[in-house]
């Protein structure tokens, strides 16, 4: 019974495997090399991608500032509402991000309060990087923040109460304590926050159609040219976001 349960475990997993290698494996072998090397001279590609990951990265960024530290209060305290809170930070993973991004756009666009607030400042969100970063943003800082949060629940809150009995404030607690231990899973969530925005297309298509992330360009050459013009940007953008979490894998690894 129990070689037939593993035998079992073993074909599902190798179906649920494959599933997922043979598009991926598919894309990459179904461009030519001359095509290839003449979207990699392409400088509009370069740039889409350039947007796209650096764009991701800042919004991993803010919400690492801003996101953690919510994940360790839900971690760390019961309050009232808690549980709504918990669900309204795993709405943009539920709604259709083509909604979220109208709802985006209805706060932050021209006539939105948020709009109107940030246009004081000299920010249009429209059209603008800044609107591809607050689509990031939006649809996956549930990643990051759900990630850090299962990494405190995983510290002892013994530690911290060691760590101020010898004289450390709750600041450096965090700092020197908790965060280091949480670690694995904020990098982990970081990483799938970064993955997730750098695929995102809904939301940013409806705020910020230009400038073109990756994705938007992938879909704007299918549209106009067909499949032959859309597929080398997509084997470019997958071999790029392999080559960059292979090496902060690599480097996470390292630390440990």
């Amino acid at each position: 019974m129990d070689k037939t349960f593993k035998i079992i475990i073993v074909l599902l997993s190798f179906l649920m495997l494959l599933f997922l290698i043979v598009p991926i494996a598919k894309i990459l072998v179904g461009v030519s090399f001359e095509k290839l090397i003449l979207a990699l001279h392409d400088k509009e590609i370069l740039s889409s991608i350039f947007i796209t990951v650096k764009m991701s990265f800042f919004a991993t960024v803010l919400v690492f500032v801003c996101g953690v530290p919510l994940a360790y209060l839900l971690s760390r305290y019961n309050f009232c509402c808690k549980a709504l809170v918990e669900g309204i930070i795993d709405i943009p993973v539920m709604v259709p991000h083509v909604a979220a991004g109208i709802a985006l756009l209805m706060s932050f666009g021209a006539n939105g309060y948020m709009g109107l607030f940030f246009h004081k400042l000299g920010i249009k969100f429209l059209d603008t990087q800044y609107g591809i970063l607050i689509a990031m943003m939006f649809v996956s800082a549930p990643f990051l923040i759900n990630g850090a949060k299962e990494g405190f629940k995983k510290v002892d809150i013994r530690l911290e109460h060691v760590s101020k009995t010898l004289g450390a404030n709750s600041f450096w607690t965090f700092v020197k304590v908790v965060l280091p231990n949480a670690r694995k899973d904020i990098i982990n969530g970081m990483l799938m926050m970064w993955g997730r925005g750098m695929g995102e297309f809904g939301a940013v298509v409806i705020i910020a159609y230009h400038p073109l992330t990756a994705p938007v360009m992938i879909y704007d050459r299918f549209n106009s040219f067909g499949l032959s013009y859309a597929v080398p940007v997509a084997v470019i953008m997958i071999i790029a976001s392999i080559i960059i979490f292979a090496l902060i894998r690599i480097i996470n690894n390292m630390l440990k």
